[in-house]
């Protein structure tokens, strides 16, 4: 069985001028009609690799591909792009909405599924994949979207828990005022991005991002380090270590840093999680997962490039407890490596990190390093 990390259901569920950007970024970013342009070109990359150009992530794909649990990404990439404010204005207080809307229809439509569950904690998740449904697990993707202050950003965290909201990625594609991220625009080479979209402040978190980490923290909610630059991870490991608790933490969509992709998690980081007991999910996108190694162009060239990644976390913390499969499917990754484009895939994934490792650390890296840490950390409704 396998559990994604990362996996954006809702993504299909949305409006189609939500799911599209191409109509919004033609109105130009205040102050700016390049980085419009730069938005535009975003827009017209496809998304969905499934069957026929549609979706990647279904419940039906999903039961085909032996995927028991997927964290299921609330997002909503209006609000990330606000047109309405300059680069890098700071979040506002209605985004929060967005995502109490999207969690709605995501809950309505696994509602009305028989084969699937939306777990909100540690035991309706195992009772929805024992009862063989797939469990549908909420996330959150921008910190954005968490509020305008410390104190809605506290209490959004703590409605959000108590939703059963299991992880929240502080930063994501562009600054918004809340922590500097990486480059994690395929087409569009780091220095350019940089220069396109800079980063602002001297420190990788702002207040608003630590208090977005605390109340996370205080209420038992991952905290995922994926798309943050070096300066914020570093700012949010010296937060969690003002913890009494010692909180574990992930990355949940990630590869190695093979080559020079400042996006893909450094060999430090890569052992700091491991001795925090936290798991890294290894993304099947083809830009960040072949970065620095041979270009994959077949199925076998993406299990032999995910091993890759995997055979590096292992080898740098020294144990298979810290890996994990987390694709960013349906998340604005085209092209995924050959093979793996959609979930119904994934059983395939999982026979041949079978044949390569044996059943027992295939099934850590495939399902049980998730389960374990969400088991002994989430608290959820």
């Amino acid at each position: 069985m396998i559990v994604d990390l990362h996996a954006h259901f809702p993504m299909h569920l949305l409006p189609p001028e939500q799911r599209n950007t191409h109509a919004a970024v033609l109105a130009p970013w205040p102050g700016s009609r390049w980085r419009s342009v730069i938005l535009e070109i975003l827009s017209r990359l496809a998304n969905y690799q499934g069957p026929h150009g549609g979706p990647g992530v279904t419940v039906e794909l999903m039961r085909k591909g032996n995927v028991g649990a997927a964290l299921s990404v609330l997002f909503a990439p209006f609000d990330e792009m606000d047109l309405s404010q300059p680069y890098g204005a700071p979040p506002l207080s209605r985004y929060v909405q967005s995502l109490r809307d999207q969690m709605a229809l995501v809950e309505k439509d696994v509602d009305a599924d028989p084969n699937a569950d939306i777990a909100r904690n540690p035991e309706q998740m195992d009772a929805a994949m024992a009862a063989g449904r797939v469990a549908m697990i909420h996330c959150v993707e921008g910190a954005f979207a968490l509020g305008a202050t410390e104190a809605e950003i506290a209490a959004t965290v703590e409605e959000f828990a108590g939703r059963g909201v299991a992880y929240i990625t502080i930063a994501h594609l562009f600054y918004r005022g809340v922590a500097q991220n990486s480059p994690a625009l395929p087409f569009m080479p780091d220095a350019l991005y940089k220069l396109v979209f800079p980063q602002k402040g001297d420190k990788g978190l702002t207040p608003l991002g630590e208090a977005a980490v605390r109340a996370m923290v205080r209420h038992n909610v991952l905290v995922d380090i994926t798309h943050m630059n070096d300066k914020a991870i570093d700012h949010t490991f010296k937060v969690l270590d003002d913890s009494p608790d010692d909180p574990p933490l992930i990355a949940s969509h990630i590869a190695c840093r093979f080559g020079g992709a400042d996006y893909n998690l450094s060999d430090d980081v890569i052992k700091e999680i491991g001795l925090r007991r936290g798991v890294m999910g290894v993304i099947v996108c083809e830009h960040w997962a072949n970065d620095g190694l041979p270009k994959a162009k077949t199925f076998a060239d993406s299990v032999k490039v995910i091993r890759q990644h995997i055979d590096r976390v292992h080898d740098l913390t020294g144990t298979y407890d810290h890996i994990a499969i987390g694709s960013d499917l349906d998340g604005y990754i085209k092209p995924a490596l050959p093979g793996l484009e959609h979930e119904g895939h994934m059983k395939a994934l999982e026979e041949a990190l079978v044949d390569g490792y044996g059943a027992e650390v295939a099934r850590k890296i495939c399902s049980d390093n998730v389960l374990g840490l969400l088991r002994r950390y989430w608290r959820g409704a």
